[in-house]
């Protein structure tokens, strides 16, 4: 399953039309946060020759791409790809798994909704999503043997989260319609995770039982408790990454108090080497210029911890212009580079070849 398969599929039903340096994370380090660094999330394309590989990876160097999020391993991609002076992070989902041996072996690990439905048996919104529950320490195990197995080839220069969170509650309002869905309020069908672990977790800290809840989704405790069980994920890869000295991302939804909201993620307390979110304006249904306050916002919220690399979701231009008014709103409001997702053609390159040379 291809990264994004849920978001192209809704955008293109719905719209009709994802670095570093070696530092301690959460050290303030102001050389390495203005340092520009640009990205791309990619799946290696296997059926390409090492020639064409190569091109296509000097020609990103050259245009100011930086480092490329694979999202498959490949030592042939990144050994080509670091040889034409790109950082080869490696671009893993975290708690949205479905392999095969877990859904049979293991469905107890899965998340819970209100309802009671397992993401093992009965995924949300879509057949992939099939979520991890964050508060089992099988999970932390499980995840951590799985990053551990990435950081040790030394072909891969860092180690790049995603899916890093709960189900969204709330999905962004452009794909409300094409699932037929009102997400106005929180849903039960789509709020996690209710499962025995957590609930007594809760309870044992609280003294309730989540179920017990009148409103669950006006509970400031109930939240605190589940954005902390995916920063202890987070931030224990963190400190496995930095063992093995090599830096760690993620990418994100889009400002810490949208992350929060509707997808219980505390990014902006997670001990990384930098950070993408996932500015993708079309999804939220605003202008280009909103690319700047998403930045800004993250910006200030995290006051120098670690860079931010605006995510930007190329489908979302409706021209040129228009992309380079999104890399120049997120840069004019204290960006470190930008992260893309979407085809990287000669124009993409073209576009940031300008913004490099000013």
């Amino acid at each position: 399953m291809n990264k994004r398969d849920f978001i192209k599929s809704s955008v293109l039903a719905g719209m009709g039309m994802t670095l570093l340096g070696s530092g301690s994370a959460g050290a303030v380090n102001k050389k390495q946060t203005q340092q520009i660094k640009n990205w791309v999330w990619e799946n290696p394309n296997q059926k390409a020759t090492d020639e064409e590989l190569a091109e296509k990876y000097e020609s990103f160097y050259e245009a100011g791409i930086t480092g490329i999020f694979f999202e498959a391993d490949s030592e042939r991609h990144f050994r080509i790809a670091k040889k034409a002076g790109l950082e080869t992070h490696r671009w893993m989902w975290t708690m949205n798994r479905g392999e095969k041996e877990l859904l049979e072996n293991h469905p107890d690990w899965y998340a819970v909704s209100h309802e009671g439905k397992s993401c093992a048996t009965e995924p949300p919104y879509v057949g992939y999503y099939r979520w991890l529950c964050p508060s089992k320490p099988e999970t932390k195990e499980y995840l951590t043997q799985k990053s551990r197995e990435i950081l040790e080839k030394d072909y891969v220069d860092g180690l790049h989260l995603d899916y890093v969170r709960y189900c969204d509650v709330i999905l962004p309002v452009n794909l409300w319609e094409n699932y037929k869905i009102d997400q106005t309020k929180e849903l039960p069908e789509y709020d996690f995770c209710y499962c025995d672990t957590c609930r007594e977790k809760y309870k044992a800290e609280y003294g309730t039982d989540p179920l017990e809840l009148e409103f669950p989704d006006q509970s400031p405790s109930w939240r605190k408790f589940r954005y902390e069980q995916i920063n202890g994920i987070v931030n224990h890869l963190a400190d496995l990454a930095h063992s093995y000295k090599k830096p760690i991302t993620a990418a994100v939804f889009p400002t810490p108090e949208i992350a929060r909201r509707i997808v219980r993620q505390d990014w902006t307390n997670w001990n990384l080497d930098g950070v993408c979110p996932m500015i993708y304006h079309g999804f939220y249904r605003e202008s280009v210029k909103w690319i700047g306050d998403a930045v800004a916002e993250g910006k200030h919220f995290l006051c120098g911890k670690f860079p931010v690399y605006a995510g930007l979701f190329l489908p979302d231009f409706k021209s040129d212009d228009e992309l380079s008014e999104g890399i120049r709103f997120a840069m004019e409001n204290g960006a470190s580079g930008v992260s893309l997702f979407g085809s990287i053609d000669e124009r993409v390159l073209n576009i940031l070849k300008k913004a490099k040379n000013g």
